[in-house]
């Protein structure tokens, strides 16, 4: 089980402001102080995205989606900042529904944000197509509605989706980066694709066992995040291996360096919450959710104790009463159901859509200018590479 109240503890002992700010909200949607808003929005470019370096001047799609994720942590998706990055984001697209990076990036752009790579073009097609479908779901007055994901966006989702799908493999494996099949997965399932959304789920419940804890929990709380049922066995496993790798200070390790821990915390945090908020109020306490009870195997399981024999009546002293026969056993309705089996393992492989292997994010740490830690403008972390034969 994870121990939420030692991750709390870890974020508040090395945290900034922006991340207390973060965690709060996460907890009990306590309201974030401007000053705290206007921080985590600054750096933004005038064309209403985020540069991947400070001072930059080309805003950059993979440095905006890592920022709409910090101000989604704040309660400040709402806000013009993030609905003038939303909408640089959408004016993006290309006609095949997907998103490149600027040419000008090619020079320090990291592997998973390269301009002109196909790889690279379905990852971030994935990741802006997330946070499109997430303030759909969050801002559904800015724009018409729409019963697959709301607000203004919906029509830009909706061929994201359908170019994401396209280029699936028959298994369920993506030609891209690993995060790139989580980000797809929660925006097929948004849009009631759920077929697809489910073969990419399978090939990713086979990779549990593999992934970094930082790739876990980025996991889990995106599929969160749309709503995706905490019982299916994709987050169950996440959980399970969050907790086998939380260390004994309440952190996790990010793939970046320990000065992104606490982001992957937070993370690991919004992976794990209660599904309904604390309800703030002054000293009290987090409770951290309780683990469900597995059951015993079959084997160990025992039927209830029949009841003892009544004694043999006093009277009439002739026949000898005979002993009452016990109560046959009654199934106890209190113990809990056994459980169901995992899904069949799927194909230990993503094929590329080129002869070159699949590969995973490696660091999100941009070469040249220096990267930005949280909480200040900079791109988003992205976990260590996990190339697959």
């Amino acid at each position: 089980m994870v121990d939420l109240e030692a991750a709390i503890g870890f974020v508040v002992a090395h945290g900034d402001a922006v991340d207390r700010a973060r965690l709060s909200r996460l907890r009990s949607g306590t309201p974030v102080p401007p000053a705290v808003l206007d921080a985590a929005e600054s750096g933004q470019a005038p064309g209403g995205g985020w540069p991947a370096v400070l001072g930059g001047d080309v805003a950059s799609v993979d440095a905006t989606c890592f920022r709409l994720a910090e101000l989604d942590d704040l309660g400040a998706l709402g806000r013009p900042a993030a609905r003038h990055a939303l909408d640089w984001l959408a004016a993006g697209q290309l006609a095949d529904g997907g998103w490149d990076e600027h040419r000008s990036l090619a020079g320090f752009a990291p592997e998973w944000a390269t301009p002109g790579d196909p790889e690279a073009r379905f990852y971030l097609t994935a990741g802006a197509g997330f946070w499109l479908t997430v303030a759909g779901l969050d801002a559904r007055a800015a724009g018409p509605l729409d019963h697959r994901v709301g607000g203004a966006y919906a029509g830009v989702v909706q061929a994201a989706a359908h170019t994401l799908a396209a280029q699936l493999a028959p298994d369920g494996s993506w030609p891209s980066f690993l995060p790139a099949g989580w980000l797809a997965a929660a925006v097929l399932h948004r849009q009631r694709m759920y077929h697809e959304s489910a073969r990419i789920q399978a090939v990713l419940a086979d990779r549990i066992p593999e992934m970094s804890p930082a790739d876990v929990a980025w996991l889990a709380a995106t599929l969160r995040r749309v709503e995706v049922g905490e019982e299916q066995w994709l987050l169950v496993s996440a959980r399970r291996r969050l907790a086998g790798t939380q260390r004994s200070d309440g952190g996790w390790d990010s793939d970046d360096g320990h000065q992104f821990d606490v982001h992957t915390t937070l993370r690991a945090i919004r992976a794990c919450r209660p599904t309904e908020p604390e309800v703030a109020a002054s000293g009290a306490p987090f409770v951290a959710p309780r683990a469900a009870a597995l059951p015993e195997p079959p084997s160990r399981r025992r039927a209830p104790e029949p009841p003892p024999a009544p004694p043999a009546p006093a009277a009439p002293p002739a026949p000898a009463a005979s002993l009452a026969q016990p109560a046959p056993a009654v199934p106890d309705p209190a113990a809990p159901p056994a459980l169901l089996p995992a899904p069949a393992a799927p194909p230990n492989r993503l094929p590329a859509a080129s002869p070159a292997p699949v590969v995973v994010p490696a660091p999100v740490v941009v070469p040249a200018p220096a990267v930005v830690p949280v909480g200040t403008p900079g791109p988003a972390p992205a976990p260590n590479p996990l190339r697959v034969a």
